[in-house]
Order: structure tokens, then C-alpha cells, then sequence
């Protein structure tokens, strides 16, 4: 009785995909698909890996932006201190300092504020590619006509312009890529942001000429 057990048992636990004739293919293919699916995630660690390194190694530098100029040709405020228009145009240039990597600047949005309050609409800059240690030159026009603001920044500017000095800020939001050979990364969002001191000038209303650097976070 004992050695039948055993004999009944034994057949049991060695031949599970034997037991059945059209399964004997399907235990030969298993370990082939262990195989293949071993391998193709081995490529793709791999891949990963070397890419890790590459960045690691080349370690990007974000861009430095500058305003080289700013000219203001109207800036005039409502006598209720609660609409604004604004006619501007700015310079402004932007540095790759890295010597391998080039910069996808896929989206980039150019607008003006006073304070904590936005005074024109965005004006979308066109898409550029910057090679390494390339410097991309833009020079739009931010333009906000009878923009609502609040009355207490309004009789605030208002007062500036008299004075003859007021302190702006061009600021930029968009999105940017990172390219290092033939491979390009995710996008990464882009916040400049740049102060401008104007002053009265004789041939436009405000105006400065000194090359600011900006504030740059990726």
C-alpha cells in the first residue's frame, strides 16, 4: 500500500504537463516567453540607465535671460484709477550655457504687471530651438487696452507717472525640452521673471537702455 502511494504520487507531482498531451507545448514555450520577456525588460533598463548617466554626467544648466531693453509708448490710467492701457516693447534675450545640450522653448508667454497685478495680455513668442551656447534674441510688444485694475495699484501708478519712475515686470511662462543627441527629454515648465525701471525719456514717454539679468526657475 506504501509503495503505491508513493509510485501514484511521484507520477503526480512529475508529470502535471505530461498528464495531458496538448499541454506539453505549452510547457516547452514557457520558458522561451520567460526568456524574451527577460530580455526585452533587460533592453529597456538598460536604455533607461544610460540615459541616467548621460544626464547625470552632462548635468543641464537652465538658460539665463536678460532684458536688454524696454520702450513704453503709452501708459495711461482712467481718472476712476480702474482701467489701464498699456503700449510696450521689450528685448529680450535668452543664453544656453550648456556646451552638449540644446533647448526646445515649445511654448513661451510674454506679459507685463505692476505690483502683484498682470497689466497686458500674454503674447505668445514663437517656438525655438537654441543650440548649445547659443543666445535667441525676442523683442515683442506687450499691449493691454483698458485692462480693469484695482483702483488702489491705479492711483499708485498714476503717481509714478508723474514722478517720472516706475518699477515694472516682464515675466515669461511657458515650457521648454532639453535635447542631448537624438534623445529629448519631457517638458519642464519655464518662470522668468524680470524687473524694469523705468524713467522719463524725451522721445517716448518711459524708457531704460541697462541690460537687466533675470530671474530664472525651472
Amino acid at each position: 500500500m506504501a509503495i503505491k502511494e508513493c509510485g501514484h504520487s511521484g507520477s503526480k507531482d512529475c508529470c502535471d504537463c505530461g498528464s495531458h498531451g496538448h499541454d506539453d507545448d505549452d510547457c516547452d514555450q514557457r520558458p522561451v516567453l520567460w526568456q524574451l520577456c527577460a530580455c526585452i525588460t533587460g533592453i529597456i533598463v538598460l536604455t533607461l540607465f544610460i540615459i541616467l548617466i548621460v544626464w547625470l554626467v552632462l548635468r543641464p544648466t537652465k538658460p539665463r535671460f536678460f532684458l536688454k531693453a524696454t520702450s513704453v509708448s503709452q501708459l495711461n490710467v482712467t481718472q476712476n484709477f480702474n482701467c489701464l492701457t498699456t503700449v510696450m516693447q521689450v528685448t529680450i534675450a535668452a543664453q544656453n550655457p550648456n556646451n552638449r545640450i540644446g533647448i526646445f522653448y515649445d511654448r513661451l508667454d510674454v506679459y507685463a504687471s505692476y505690483i502683484f497685478q498682470q497689466i497686458t495680455p500674454p503674447t505668445r513668442l514663437p517656438p525655438t530651438y537654441q543650440r548649445p551656447n547659443d543666445i535667441a534674441l525676442w523683442s515683442p510688444y506687450l499691449c493691454g487696452f483698458n485692462v480693469p485694475i484695482n483702483p488702489f495699484l491705479g492711483n499708485a501708478l498714476y503717481k509714478d507717472i508723474l514722478a517720472g519712475y516706475i518699477l515694472l515686470h516682464v515675466k515669461i511662462d511657458g515650457r521648454i525640452r532639453w535635447k542631448v543627441g537624438s534623445w529629448i527629454s519631457d517638458h519642464y515648465h519655464l518662470f522668468v521673471h524680470c524687473p524694469a525701471v523705468l524713467v522719463t525719456h524725451e522721445a517716448v514717454p518711459f524708457r531704460f537702455q541697462q541690460i537687466t539679468q533675470c530671474s530664472v526657475e525651472i
